[in-house]
């Protein structure tokens, strides 16, 4: 619904599988499972306070790859009477389970969804969609904040992990695929992520 929203005609120019996922109607969820064939996490000096994030659901220090995974999206009003989306990300490690969090919401003035990261949220991002020329869901980060309680702080670009997405649908075998990036100008790569996924029942 917010996405639909916010990228209005350009919304359908989208794949029309992306686009049945992407609409989200109030109250309902979108599942879906797959595997990510690679996953890479940040550098090592970085795994110690990844380890930490793990308690808000945010970033983790495991890499791997075919890790198994499963997507939850639910679409819902919040508090203040705003559609608001829940993200559930969830990795099966072998030994360990990792989820990667977020709810969002658009800021229709400013044309970004408002990303905020974490149970509860400790990172902000904002977030610009857009569509390829193939139909893919293209989502890049500008501004962003680290969350300190109830406190924003904002960082300095050198300091921001630059955030690309793309989500698009493969036709031939009847999948959705997914490519995150995290790059940080001074450290690299923070995470890496890639795979696919099709709709299921819990």
């Amino acid at each position: 619904m917010i996405y639909e929203t916010l990228l209005a005609e350009n919304f359908k120019r989208l794949h029309p599988k992306l686009q049945e996922r992407y609409q989200l109607p109030l109250n309902e969820e979108f599942f879906a499972s797959g595997t990510m064939q690679v996953i890479r996490s940040g550098p090592k000096l970085l795994k110690p306070m990844y380890a930490l994030f793990t308690n808000n659901n945010f970033l983790f220090p495991e890499s791997g790859e075919h890790v198994p995974f499963t997507i939850s999206n639910k679409s819902y009003m919040n508090d203040e009477g705003l559609a608001e989306v829940y993200w559930e990300r969830t990795f099966y490690f072998p030994g360990t389970t990792r989820k990667f969090n977020a709810t969002m919401t658009i800021d229709l003035e400013r044309k970004v969804v408002k990303d905020y990261l974490g149970d509860p949220a400790i990172f902000y991002s904002d977030l610009q969609f857009s569509v390829t020329q193939d139909g893919f869901l293209l989502i890049r980060s500008s501004e962003q904040r680290v969350i300190i309680g109830r406190h924003e702080f904002g960082l300095p670009r050198v300091f921001n992990g630059r955030v690309t997405v793309t989500e698009g649908y493969d036709d031939i075998r009847n999948q959705y695929t997914i490519h995150v990036s995290i790059f940080n100008d001074l450290i690299g790569r923070m995470m890496l992520y890639a795979g696919h996924f099709t709709p299921s029942t819990r």
